[in-house]
């Protein structure tokens, strides 16, 4: 397929679309990677050699696509053209469905979703409450199309708005409807996208590029990666939009290299766009010429900085530079630079195809569109949501999220990854866009929300953060380098019941020189867990100091066992499975633990069933 007009482009998708029977059944497996782990494809692979057993090859068609985003319940299906959801399937459930869904048109009951609340199995995708409330504007094709096919992406109307832009925009046109919509970076640093977008056009240089960050860093966080791996097509198309609009016929997708998915998809989706005469020379007819090369990231990071990014493309150590010079006007190689990342540019067909005016009235007045978030932690429903910015944190983590598993209550919940806030019960009504959580003490990030139980010790939570914080700065600056060393010390000391009250104020003075001192956003971001737990947890700070107590049972050093006679039944169990044989008693008498030989494991905690093993 080689497309060489805007007027041929339509007349492919029509010859497409006219090939495809819309009420022809269709079974749509997730191949995300929670999927992958659980086993998709071989359950993929069935759904094939049923179809075929039954002499029916020919009249269902099987697709493997991107991440639904339940990722909870997988591995997921959907089936066309009905959209009935089914969850945790396996390899023996494949040929009920055939035979009751395929053939005769019913439903597998057994393997709908059960809407708990309201107590009733749930037949569509569209109907199960982790979907209902969300607005999956960059996501929802996940589910319709196969990330290896270019027609597939076509058929949905990929690449019109490419053929919009090309076939009678001009470029200072393109930039002021991204202006107009009021897209922010999803990046983390919610920089108005059009805004950057006219700076590098009107910066002084021949040759410009576009660049997309796909160096994804933050723990539990998957958002880009699914995207790239399930609609690599929409990033592509951004991408070719955003390079005609700032004058750039060179691209760069950087790509962290423990993705192999993503790798895989978007590169091939790059060879199929240059096929199709989509990248290269001439696109569409237009005399725009644009091509792309993709570059893998050794997994640092702070190279999802900008111009540690930048610094690694060109093949140095990716450490970053003083930002007196935006990167706008001197980037990659010193030339201007466009760095945007996958979110951001899968965002902008959607833009042009829809307006401005539809896009700016999504959201909130200074966070406009949809924002993707992979929930995580301490929630039932683990997964990617798209939901409008300024929903609450409630009815994501409650409505969506599915709420605290096992009924515990609801701690905190932290945003924008390690160098995040965390916010806690008390602001769970808070709308999510970039400058309420700003205001808190948290930020919006890329996008990764950790959510936090009863059990969780907030000064642990600190702790972790500034440890990976400390382990991927790259030392160029002393305060970031220093600063995080020490108050790695400072924490790791307090929730080992070494704690002074006076580190309390040597935190507070440690983070605020690395916030108004360090070089680039690592730094300047990285007191945030430190900082938001000692505003909204202080009291745990000080049982850990002054009663030398981990409220929540988990610094390890802080914590004593001991066994209550009057609940042990003697049971036997606590004592067999200690590993330090640190517990002593008699068959069906009260059991003694030994302090002085306990390791703390907690297995004698965790494998009683009569509360007989306290922990303080």
């Amino acid at each position: 397929m080689k497309v060489t007009s805007v007027n041929e482009l339509e007349a492919i998708r029509s010859e497409i679309l006219a090939g495809k029977d819309q009420d022809k059944p269709c079974i749509a497996v997730c191949g995300g990677p929670g999927c992958l782990a659980n086993q998709c494809l071989e359950v993929r692979d069935a759904f094939v050699n049923e179809i075929a057993a039954k002499g029916l090859t020919d009249k269902v068609d099987v697709r493997t696509t991107g991440c639904h985003g339940f990722c909870e319940c997988g591995p997921i299906a959907l089936i066309y053209p009905q959209e009935i959801f089914y969850q945790g399937l396996s390899i023996d459930d494949i040929p009920e469905i055939i035979e009751e869904t395929i053939i005769n048109n019913k439903t597998v009951d057994r393997l709908l979703y059960t809407d708990d609340e309201a107590g009733q199995l749930v037949e569509t995708e569209g109907e199960v409450p982790f979907y209902k409330q969300q607005m999956r504007l960059i996501l929802g094709n996940n589910s319709k199309i196969d990330p290896h096919s270019i027609e597939d992406y076509i058929a949905i109307g990929g690449y019109s708005a490419l053929a919009k832009v090309l076939g009678g925009m001009q470029p200072m046109d393109v930039v002021d409807e991204i202006k107009n919509s009021g897209i922010r970076g999803r990046g983390g640093g919610g920089f108005p996208t059009g805004r950057k977008w006219e700076s590098t056009r009107n910066a002084e240089g021949d040759i410009k590029y576009v660049i997309c960050n796909a160096d994804e860093g933050d723990p539990g966080a998957f958002m880009d990666r699914s995207i790239l791996e399930g609609n690599p097509h929409s990033v592509l198309e951004g991408m070719i939009i955003g390079a005609y609009a700032i004058g750039s016929n060179e691209g760069y997708v950087y790509v962290r290299n423990e993705y192999p998915l993503a790798l895989k998809n978007i590169n091939l989706a790059i060879k199929q766009a240059r096929e199709a005469g989509l990248l290269g020379d001439n696109i569409l007819g237009s005399g725009f010429n644009f091509d792309l090369k993709v570059n893998r990231g050794g997994g640092a990071f702070v190279c999802g900085e900008s111009t540690a990014l930048m610094a690694s493309l060109e093949g140095k150590p990716g450490e970053p530079r003083a930002k007196y010079i935006h990167t706008s006007d001197k980037g990659l190689w010193d030339r201007p630079s466009n760095l945007n990342n996958v979110e951001t540019w899968a965002n902008i067909p959607l833009i042009i195809n829809n307006g401005a005016d539809w896009y700016s009235a999504i959201g909130t007045e200074s966070s406009k569109g949809t924002k993707v978030f992979s929930l995580v932690g301490k929630i039932n429903n683990t997964g990617l949501v798209e939901v409008p910015m300024g929903m609450t944190l409630r009815e994501i983590i409650f409505d969506i999220g599915g709420g605290i598993p096992d009924n515990k209550a609801f701690k905190a919940v932290q945003t924008g990854g390690p160098s995040g806030g965390c916010i806690p019960e008390s602001l769970i009504d808070l709308p999510v866009d970039y400058d309420r959580l700003t205001e808190v003490g948290s930020m919006m990030g890329s996008g990764g929300m950790i959510v936090m139980d009863e059990d969780t010790c907030m000064v642990d939570v600190a702790r972790y953060f500034i440890n990976f914080l400390m382990e991927e700065s790259c030392g160029k600056c002393v305060p970031c380098r220093e600063g995080l060393l020490r108050m790695g010390e400072i924490l790791t000391d307090i929730t080992e019941g070494r704690g002074r009250m006076e580190d309390l104020d040597l935190i507070q003075d440690l983070s605020e020189v690395l916030r108004d001192a360090s070089l680039c956003g690592l730094g300047q971001t990285a007191p945030n867990p430190v900082m938001s737990t000692l505003k909204y947890f202080r009291n745990e700070y000080e049982a850990h100091i002054k009663d030398h107590k981990c409220p929540a049972g988990v610094c390890t050093e802080l914590i004593t066992y001991s066994i209550d006679a009057g609940n042990c039944t003697g049971c036997g169990l606590c004592l067999k499975k200690c590993p330090a044989e640190a517990i002593t008693g008699e068959t069906k008498q009260p059991h003694v633990l030994d302090a002085g030989k306990c390791i703390k494991c907690g297995i004698c905690y965790d494998v009683c069933k009569f509360d007989a093993v306290r922990k303080e």
